[in-house]
């Protein structure tokens, strides 16, 4: 089925093509929801969740832009919304998901490293993970996230500040990098 076919097929309510969206989609989406997420269950719940919101609001996607950058917009906000109602911020992965991230470079050791900096970034307050995951890896504005989660613009860029010198020390102290400022080169590259 091609995109349009799916898209007609869901705005009809069409239990096929909603199939089809979720299996084309879910994966890419499930490894966002862990980036946000407690355990495999809350992740599991937070792509539920999306994908209905998904399917309930399909009406209002615009065919401005891509289609799968509206779906991940619906997801990540979902993952927030998650957190904010269940607050739940402790920090674990199963990494065993890690690999549906998507990472430019197909080598076992950016794999590998990948792995390592997710394991990381789950180290960080939930606050700080939260605004780095937004800002570094989803291409968010701290604007944006100031409104997503309710915070001041400037509360947002000293969270993610504060997240990088953090996360770049954990990985220093961990020797997966040599030196602060080597990491976020490479994590743009995961977006």
């Amino acid at each position: 089925m091609t995109e349009h076919t799916i898209l007609a097929g869901c705005l009809n309510n069409d239990a096929v093509a909603q199939r089809e969206l979720y299996n084309r989609y879910s994966p890419k989406m499930l490894s966002v929801c862990y980036r946000f997420a407690q355990n495999r269950e809350d992740a599991e719940d937070m792509l539920q969740e999306g994908f209905i919101r998904v399917f309930t609001q399909i009406h209002s996607f615009r065919n401005s832009g891509s289609f799968e950058g509206w779906v991940r917009r619906i997801i990540v906000h979902t993952c927030i919304n998650f957190l904010k109602k269940h607050k739940k911020f402790n920090e674990s992965l199963d990494l065993a998901y890690v690999a549906n991230m998507q990472v430019k470079e197909e080598t076992m050791p950016s794999i590998m490293f990948a792995r390592q900096v997710i394991e990381c970034i789950r180290l960080l307050p939930a606050g700080y993970r939260t605004v780095l995951n937004l800002y570094a890896i989803d291409g968010y504005s701290h604007k944006e996230i100031a409104g997503m989660l309710d915070i001041e613009e400037s509360t947002s860029r000293s969270q993610y500040t504060r997240a990088k010198t953090m996360l770049e020390a954990i990985l220093v102290k961990k020797r997966i990098i040599e030196k602060p400022g080597e990491i976020f080169t490479w994590v743009t590259a995961m977006q």
